[in-house]
């Protein structure tokens, strides 16, 4: 036999040889992987079943919880049919639909009766929501006041979460405060009287009515006008209820819109009264000028709305600060009086900001009022700007998790 071939015969044996060492080390490799990919694979589809059947109690117990309050409180509201409600909306119809947040969309609607209805249509897939329709149908109902929306009814379906309520005609404040074209409609005389409107509902919430109640998402967007264009407070899905003498409250999960949120509750977690006046005068200022504050922004200056107002507040030009389409229509007194209450309003530390009592009365009084102190989110001339929140997204959002 020639020697070539005995070479050749050497070499295949020791590649297969070669073959069978590297299929003994891949193999079980392989096997290992593939059985932990099973395991995994199990360990996902049984956590999934505990989170569906533990979601599912908690909505039964949310829902017996529910039942409890309401037979509690003796709240008159209507329970409305799936049926009634999808006959009201055309099926929840794009073409009905109003807007949509965090909580889902909400459709305007029209009973058999006539009468034009707002639907809110808590999401499926929202945790919050849930939140939010108990929230508001046990605490909103007991709740009855000219500068609040009213609740009508609620329908739970299934898991569908469905809340009813009056149908505000020009929808919300921010579509006419912050558009060019319709800004125009808001002359000074509205703007002011909205502003009162707000504070007399907000004085209601926090001490008239015989709960306490603390918003913690007042906005241009919750604020709803009706036909006559007077304001109406709503969305109390983030309220909070506060029991006896209690005054101030601390959480681990801040909630609210960017812009508005008083720095106590935005870095600890506290909030109070004082919070909701924070926000309060972040809409006034946002109602005199016609500007967002988290979107302002001065041409020279690293100011946010705030910033601005405050430093032609100290230069003595604070009328430099409303909206030019109300110029020439604008009681000044008021205007001034207004930034005034505004930049007491949104004074850093809460104990400085006056109460919702304290502001009605000054707003509809003509005494002196104290000056107010630097407001909160000011940023200095040539230092960067500090926790304006500014080119976030406007809808309602966890902001942080406070140490």
């Amino acid at each position: 036999m020639p020697a070539s071939l005995f070479t050749d015969l050497t070499v295949t044996q020791s590649g297969v040889n070669g073959n069978i060492q590297l299929l003994t080390i891949v193999l079980p490799i392989l096997a290992v992987l593939v059985g932990l990919s099973v395991v995994l694979y199990a360990i996902s589809i049984k956590r999934k079943r505990s989170y569906m059947k533990n979601r599912g109690r908690r909505v039964q117990s949310i829902d017996r919880q529910y039942s409890t309050d309401v037979e509690k409180e003796d709240l008159e509201l209507n329970f409305l049919s799936l049926s009634i409600i999808a006959k009201a909306t055309n099926n929840f119809s794009v073409d009905n639909k109003l807007g949509e947040g965090g909580f889902g969309p909400v459709y305007k609607g029209v009973l058999e009766n006539g009468q034009e209805i707002a639907v809110k249509r808590l999401s499926k897939t929202s945790e919050q929501g849930y939140d939010e329709f108990y929230n508001e149908v046990v605490c909103v109902a007991r709740l009855q006041h000219r500068n609040l929306v009213k609740i009508l009814g609620y329908c739970m379906d299934g898991d569908e979460r469905i809340l009813i309520y009056e149908y505000m005609t020009n929808k919300s404040l921010d579509l006419f405060l912050f558009d060019e074209t319709k800004s125009c409609k808001l002359e000074w005389n509205r703007r002011f009287s909205i502003i009162n409107g707000i504070a007399r509902g907000m004085l209601y919430l926090h001490q008239d009515s015989r709960l306490r109640i603390i918003h913690r998402d007042l906005k241009a967007g919750n604020i709803l006008l009706d036909r006559d264009m007077n304001p109406k407070i709503s969305d109390f899905g983030l309220a909070r209820e506060f029991e006896g003498n209690q005054i101030t409250a601390k959480t681990k999960k801040v909630v609210g819109t960017y812009g508005y949120i008083s720095p106590e509750y935005a870095l600890h977690g506290r909030f109070s009264v004082k919070s909701d006046v924070f926000s309060f005068g972040v809409l006034v200022l946002e109602i005199v000028s016609g500007k967002k504050n988290r979107e302002f922004s001065h041409e020279d200056l690293c100011d946010n709305l705030l910033g601005h107002a405050w430093r032609l507040y100290t230069e003595g030009k604070s009328l430099d600060l409303i909206c030019p389409s109300l110029r020439d229509s604008c009681n000044i007194l008021e205007v001034n009086r207004s930034i005034h209450v505004g930049l007491l309003c949104v004074q850093n530390y809460a104990h400085d900001r006056p109460t919702m009592s304290s502001v009605v009365m000054m707003l509809g009084g003509d005494g002196s009022l104290p000056p107010p102190k630097q407001p909160a989110f000011f940023a200095e001339e040539g230092s960067p700007k500090v926790n304006t929140f500014s080119g976030v997204d406007e809808a309602t959002i966890t902001l942080l998790e406070p140490r």
